[in-house]
């Protein structure tokens, strides 16, 4: 691949969006993260792997209550709790997401990367949603756990994802508009869908090429 191409994936709870990133990598030969990000920040900023682990759980499950504890506006890192603020959270998985940006093609799911690399040339968004009722499933099967509980689960995980997203980037998380394709899983399945994300890329990249090449010629 001649240029660096950086596929950013935003996905519903329960909707199979990790599974298709970590599909679309292997389609393209490229990097996948997800969690890996944690120990990339890590190992950039040099602070200890726990410390980002306690900061993703607080973000994930329960960043609103956080926020309005004032928690978020302690700073950075407090080593005295050997703790990470939701905005040294943020921070620090955006330089290692832009830094990735510069030097490796990859699929980033999750992390606000749509918005970390929205001015960088050749960084294609994706939403991925499902049916309720696949999603339900989905979550019943992993988690092993009841239907109700798989439902309250979606919920409850959704807004926090929708909070943080809403948080950071003053955009409205799985809003059509603030990807370059959404995509309803329940219409092609999941290879079908990667397939289709392929296309989608290949066509785009191809478009810039050849926008390239004729500006090149004057």
């Amino acid at each position: 691949m001649n240029r660096i191409m950086i596929l950013t994936v935003g996905r519903q709870f329960g909707s199979g969006g990790r599974v298709i990133g970590k599909k679309l990598a292997e389609s393209f030969g490229i990097a996948y993260y997800d969690r890996e990000l944690i120990q990339l920040a890590s190992r950039e900023s040099g602070l200890c792997r726990d410390v980002f682990e306690k900061a993703d759980e607080k973000a994930s499950g329960s960043l609103t209550h956080a926020f309005m504890q004032g928690f978020s506006h302690m700073g950075v890192y407090a080593p005295q709790l050997n703790i990470l603020s939701n905005e040294g959270l943020f921070q620090l998985q955006s330089d290692a997401i832009r830094k990735l940006g510069e030097t490796e093609s990859c699929v980033i799911v999750g992390r606000c990367a749509d918005y970390i690399l929205r001015e960088h040339p050749h960084c294609i968004s994706f939403f991925i949603h499902n049916r309720m009722e696949n999603r339900i499933r989905h979550v019943v099967e992993r988690q092993q756990a009841t239907a109700e509980q798989a439902r309250e689960l979606i919920a409850k995980t959704d807004r926090s994802r929708a909070a943080y997203y809403g948080y950071f980037t003053n955009k409205t998380w799985g809003k059509a508009a603030s990807y370059d394709l959404s995509i309803d899983v329940s219409a092609l399945g999941i290879d079908g869908t990667v397939a289709f994300m392929k296309a989608f890329v290949e066509k785009r990249m191809k478009q810039a090429t050849d926008a390239g090449t004729r500006r090149g010629a004057f």
